[in-house]
């Protein structure tokens, strides 16, 4: 895979000048559109269900764990409760029985005991509302995890910005789409050396400095848009060193406009209780994409 960026192409993967494509005010325009997009991602980040807001997250194995805010608990919570519960993981299986006296809700229901569905890629969690925050189960491919969300979450307010590479036009490419007759499967590991499975429906291929480049995007049920997981030579300097992400529009006219300008850090890159995908070989581009975000540093 490659991926590329570097000024519009003319339609067939080729790169062309960015001053040639776009005049003083289509550039000024297309600046104002990329800050309004900023301070949209800035908000939903800060947002009181935003990635900023998980204050806690560990790996489970089999066995028992007492879950709330006290200090002996086996999973201690940043807000809640002293006890909130029991969890129980089994093979195949995950109980939870909350605290005598504690109100734990799942889609608005209290809940006594109740078994657990965890999040996976492509289907969400059952999520235990406790006052304002979560508490659910994930799996990562063979390994089990919890993660805690908390409205009153520090990150969330210490959050002034995330440093960016300036604006460049140049960036927004249109590449070449190139479908497979059948989406081929892929294994992608995580920031966390877990397999997670996703499928590949095509690539887009465009050319910068004489050179073509191939990039692959990964999809999995319901979703929308095409989602690239690539690394560059900036990875591990300026940017971070897993992978940026970037989401994309279907193709048109067999034309997919990738816009770097809009290149994300994962969020595994701002909170140390996510995990995500990183970039797989194909899309470890032997080329510097200086445009989008740069490595996140907490304040």
């Amino acid at each position: 895979m490659a991926m590329v960026g570097a000024a519009c192409s003319d339609g067939a993967g080729t790169a062309t000048s960015g001053s040639a494509l776009l005049g003083g005010a289509e550039t000024d325009r297309y600046t104002a559109q990329i800050e309004k997009w900023r301070q949209a991602r800035l908000a939903a980040l800060r947002a009181p269900d935003g990635w900023l807001s998980y204050t806690g997250s560990g790996r489970l194995r089999p066995g028992s764990y007492r879950v709330g805010t006290a200090a002996d608990n086996d999973i201690g919570l940043s807000s809640g409760p002293p006890r909130l519960g029991l969890l129980t993981v089994e093979e195949g299986r995950i109980r939870f029985e909350a605290a005598r006296g504690v109100d734990v809700r799942l889609r608005g229901q209290p809940v006594g005991q109740v078994q657990l569905v965890p999040e996976e890629a492509g289907r969400k969690a059952d999520r235990l509302d406790v006052g304002g925050s979560q508490f659910y189960v994930v799996r990562t491919g063979p390994v089990y995890g919890w993660r805690f969300r908390d409205p009153g979450a520090p990150a969330r307010h210490l959050l002034s910005g995330i440093e960016h590479f300036p604006v460049d036009p140049r960036w927004r490419v249109n590449a070449r789409w190139q479908p497979y007759a059948k989406p081929r499967p892929i294994t992608l590991l995580t920031s966390i050396g877990t397999p997670l499975a996703a499928w590949i429906p095509g690539e887009a291929v465009f050319e910068r400095d004489g050179h073509q480049y191939r990039l692959h995007p990964v999809t999995q049920p319901n979703d929308t848009k095409l989602f690239f997981i690539f690394s560059d030579r900036t990875s591990g300097k300026e940017t971070y060193g897993g992978a940026r992400y970037l989401f994309v529009e279907p193709p048109a006219d067999g034309v997919l406009v990738l816009d770097f300008n809009r290149a994300e850090n994962p969020p595994c890159a701002l909170t140390p209780h996510l995990v995500c995908p990183i970039a797989p070989p194909a899309n470890r581009l032997d080329l510097a994409v200086n445009a989008g975000e740069k490595t996140y540093i907490a304040n």
